[in-house]
């Protein structure tokens, strides 16, 4: 567990020097409405995968549920609803 957490405190140095000794003054400026569009687009996508996950997640658990219920069907018989019906009409599935 150190050697992971060392790991990661050098990397996060490493890339944090990187990026001062590599830096370029820029003059610009970035308008706070384009971070709004891009925070709008990552949460736009991020919650397409969360409903196709959960789609298919669903889908799958209906075809397990589906074969489960096949394996145990149970034949049930209805009485005293119409004494003159043949047996087949009473069977309830």
């Amino acid at each position: 567990m150190k050697k992971i957490v060392f790991w990661v405190l050098n990397a996060v140095f490493f890339m944090t020097a990187i990026s001062y000794l590599t830096m370029v003054p820029v003059h610009a400026y970035i308008d706070p409405s384009a971070v709004t569009y891009l925070i709008q687009a990552i949460a736009a996508v991020v919650i397409a995968i969360g409903a196709c996950l959960t789609i298919f997640r669903h889908k799958i658990a209906a075809f397990f549920k589906k074969n489960k219920e096949e394996t145990k069907k149970e034949v049930h018989f209805i009485e005293d609803e119409d004494q003159n019906a043949s047996p087949e009409e009473n069977i309830k599935e």
